[in-house]
C-alpha cells in the first residue's frame, strides 16, 4: 500500500514515516518545498515529492501538518486527494499559563476537515507523541482511531496496528474524535508535570 505523509518533514511525520517504512509499506514525504522533501526521504530512504504530487496514486493521505496549517493544506490539496481516504493526526491545543487545554471548538479538526474533502476522513494517533513513535523500537502503545467510513477506518486500523507495539483499537464515529484530540493534552500535561513520555494503554481489551 502507497501512503503519503503530507507534512512529512516535521518531527511526528519523520517518525511514523521511519515506522511505515520498516513495516513494509511504500512510503513518498510530502512537503511544500521539494527539495526539503527529498532531503528528508533520503535520510529516511523513502521517496520525496511536493505535497500535490506525494497525494496522487496514493492509497492512503496522512496529514501530519502541525494543526494551525492543517485545514489551509486540506483545502489546497482537495482536487489531488480526490476520494482517497485521509489520516488526520494533528490536535488543536491551547497553550495557556495553568496548562495545555483544547480550543474552544466544539468539533474535532478531524471532522472539519471532513468538510473541505471529498474522501472519508478518519482520526486517528493522537496519544503518540513523536519521541516514542520515533525511538529504536516501535511504542508500547494503543492506538486510537476514530471515523465513519468502514473501510477506511480498515486501512488505517491496519497501519496503526503496524506501528506501534500494542493495539489499534476502533474507538467509533468521526464524531468522537473530539475527545482523541483533546486527549493529546491531557498527555502533554502528565508529560510536563512528571518530566515523562507516557502514552496511552486501555485495559480489559483481550
Amino acid at each position: 500500500m502507497r501512503v503519503a505523509v503530507v507534512g512529512g518533514t516535521g518531527s511526528f511525520g519523520k517518525a511514523l514515516v521511519r515506522r511505515l517504512a520498516e513495516s513494509g509499506y511504500d512510503v513518498v514525504i510530502g512537503s511544500r518545498d521539494a527539495a526539503r522533501a527529498d532531503e528528508a526521504a533520503q535520510e529516511l530512504g523513502v521517496e520525496g515529492a511536493t505535497n500535490a504530487d506525494a497525494c496522487r496514486g496514493a492509497d492512503l493521505v496522512v496529514l501530519a501538518t502541525k494543526a494551525e496549517g492543517t485545514l489551509e493544506t486540506a483545502r489546497e490539496l482537495r482536487e489531488q486527494i480526490g476520494g482517497t481516504p485521509l489520516l488526520s493526526v494533528a490536535a488543536e491545543l491551547s497553550f495557556e499559563p495553568g496548562g495545555v487545554v483544547p480550543t474552544a471548538e466544539a468539533r474535532s479538526l478531524a471532522a472539519r476537515v471532513q468538510d473541505v474533502l471529498d474522501g472519508p476522513v478518519v482520526a486517528g494517533l493522537h496519544s503518540l507523541a513523536a519521541r516514542n513513535l520515533g525511538g529504536d523500537e516501535p511504542p508500547e502503545e494503543d492506538a486510537l482511531v476514530c471515523g465513519d467510513d468502514a473501510d477506511a477506518k480498515a486501512l488505517v486500523l491496519e497501519l496503526a496496528e503496524r506501528v506501534t507495539s500494542g493495539r489499534a483499537i476502533d474507538c467509533g464515529p468521526l464524531a468522537s474524535a473530539r475527545a482523541l484530540e483533546g486527549l493529546t493534552a491531557v498527555i502533554v500535561n502528565v508529560n510536563k508535570r512528571y518530566k515523562a513520555h507516557a502514552g496511552v494503554r486501555l485495559s480489559g481489551i483481550s
